[in-house]
């Protein structure tokens, strides 16, 4: 059975998803980056090259990767499909100026510089023009999977992140209408090329409207109509129909198929069937798009990198800066703050899949020469391929530049005398509840949060509450921590709240240290590091459900708080056990 190709390559996806990719995980390396590693190492240009020799190669590489890129697109299209899920019409419309703006005003400056780069460097005519045109746009399948890990989809950084990919979508038809220009299918001069690059653009944007009107008045009655069935089978089937029929029409009108796919999402964002389906389809999208992450790892060869490496790393740091600099400035133009528009900058500094298709035909044409084709693969594979390292860099410009821009909110010298006082970390809803209490019975407080705009509202109304990372010690110290009798840590970012209980428990070792917990296994990791007393979000959760279930089962008051307690205690104890060092 394993000789058979397809079953082979699944055997082996399956243990890099559920095996190699978790090892990677747990050294702090990313979903994404762990399945691009395994496309390159498992690739063609990888441990498959030695099949020929070593015929037992063959059953544990991807050495027929091609094999794999239907599922892989079908993983793109999932990913948006849900991404349209989470958004809706009014919000799509709400971001125009984004789309319109800081996406265009990208890929015009993107592609000319790009193209004047490659022309500076020697590169024949029309390469500057195909590479500036392909290289300008950016992978929507790694960004946002990316971003959907950090679950920041719907912050603004996902938003406008969002909003640029948007744009680049709409803009595969004029690219690849003037790449059938150069190639001399088309016979025009310069006044009517102009025109009809106009007229493709045009003619998308008309497409994109039809199909949401058409979509709007006949498909969803046929959605509605499977609700009320209350089939979760047909329900799944209409709205998998309406997916691949969106995803289709784009497709006919010469759009991309990924964003017919948002297309559909966003018609059943406001339907009943939304949480439905979002629920069913995610752990899918998560599998699918593994596959198309291996897929692109496997494009990389290591040869032709190594080949002609001074260049090819020239140019994907050149690319990198590039964009880089132009998002930015695109952004900044159009009012984005520097900490997000930094950190989009960087997320969208990577070349797309769509650059793969652009070279290739290209190739055909023979617009680019072996070479050049070879190498630009190579420079589009890598610059993918470092984007989760690219987002790190974000999160941390970002930090750098909010801290700058509000370090007129940085603690000042009199919150280091505080004495007996409780010290929050992370003042979103959790900790401005427990402040409020805080409040009620006279306990003073101090807090630390990283969100610059809320801090700056919460200081106009004189509210004690900094700007800074809470797991810094030398922040917990100016704000009085030595002389504090408690910290509650309330951060939602996992990293940052361990953090802040190993400094609070180093810096106060008397204090009671009480953290909220993403679930069981944090909490126990809390409790490691010396926390007092650890809350787990889903247990809380359960509990209060629970105590309202027997509480209309007509429990008495008492009855009802007592059980609730003891369960509470039970399953605090539970956690310091599991968390207890052996």
């Amino acid at each position: 059975m394993l000789d058979a190709p397809n079953l082979k390559g699944l055997i082996i996806f399956l243990v890099v998803a559920g095996v190699i990719v978790p090892l990677f995980h747990r050294v702090r390396i990313g979903t994404v980056l762990g399945f691009l590693i395994a496309g390159v190492l498992l690739g063609p240009h990888g441990l498959a090259r030695f099949v020929p020799d070593h015929p037992w190669a063959h059953y544990v590489t991807f050495d027929e990767p091609q094999r794999a890129n239907a599922l892989a697109e079908f993983g793109i299209i999932v990913m948006l499909f849900l991404l349209g899920l989470e958004l809706s019409l009014q919000r799509l419309w709400q971001l125009r100026r984004y789309v319109l703006g800081v996406g265009l005003a990208q890929v015009v400056v993107s592609t000319l510089v790009i193209g004047f780069a490659v022309r500076i460097a020697g590169g024949p005519p029309p390469s500057g023009a195909v590479l500036g045109l392909c290289l300008a746009l950016s992978s929507t399948a790694i960004v946002m999977q990316v971003l959907n890990e950090q679950h920041r989809v719907a912050n603004p950084v996902g938003r406008i992140a969002l909003s640029v990919l948007l744009f680049q979508d709409m803009m595969v038809v004029p690219i690849l209408f003037v790449v059938g220009i150069l190639t001399g299918r088309q016979h025009a001069g310069v006044h009517s090329g102009v025109l009809a690059l106009i007229g493709p653009f045009a003619g998308a944007l008309a497409a994109v409207v039809a199909i949401m009107v058409l979509g709007r008045f006949l498909i969803r009655p046929l959605l509605r109509s499977a609700v009320r069935t209350g089939s979760r089978d047909l329900i799944m089937a209409v709205a998998l129909l309406i997916l691949m029929a969106f995803s289709v029409a784009t497709g006919l009108a010469g759009l991309s198929i990924a964003l017919g796919a948002f297309l559909a999402g966003l018609l059943i964002s406001d339907s009943e069937a939304r949480h439905h389906v979002e629920v069913d389809l995610e752990p899918f999208k998560g599998l699918l798009l593994g596959i198309f992450f291996i897929t692109i790892g496997t494009r990389l060869d290591v040869d032709s990198v190594a080949a002609d490496a001074a260049w090819i790393v020239a140019a994907v740091l050149l690319l990198l800066v590039v964009k880089t600099a132009v998002v930015f400035g695109a952004a900044r133009a159009f009012g984005v703050p520097n900490p997000v528009a930094a950190e989009v900058a960087l997320l969208l500094a990577q070349a797309g899949e769509f650059a793969f298709v652009v070279i290739g035909v290209a190739r055909t044409g023979n617009l680019l020469s072996l070479r050049i084709a070879s190498g630009a693969v190579a420079v589009v594979a890598l610059s993918m391929l470092v984007t989760p390292l690219l987002a790190i860099a974000g999160r941390a410009a970002a930090r750098r530049l909010e801290a700058t821009a509000n370090g007129k909110h940085a603690p000042v010298a009199d919150a280091a005398t505080l004495e007996n006082h409780v010290v929050i970390g992370g003042f979103g809803r959790v900790g401005q509840l427990v402040a409020e209490v805080l409040d009620a019975e006279n306990v003073p407080y101090v807090a630390l949060d990283a969100d610059g705009d809320m801090i700056a509202h919460l200081r106009a109304k004189d509210r004690p509450v900094y700007f800074g990372d809470a797991g810094r010690p030398e922040l917990l110290t100016k704000i009085g921590a030595e002389n504090a009798r408690a910290f509650v840590v309330t951060v939602s970012d996992r990293r940052a709240a361990e953090r802040m209980v190993a400094a609070a428990r180093a810096i106060q070792p008397e204090a009671a240290v009480f953290a909220r917990a993403a679930d069981a296994r944090h909490a126990a990791r809390l409790t490691t590091l010396g926390a007092t007393s650890v809350i787990p979000l889903t247990v809380e959760a359960s509990l209060q459900l629970a105590g309202s279930v027997l509480a209309r089962l007509d429990f008495p008051e008492e009855a009802v708080s007592r059980r609730i307690d003891v369960m509470r205690a039970i399953e605090l104890d539970r956690l310091k056990r599991a968390g207890a060092p052996e």
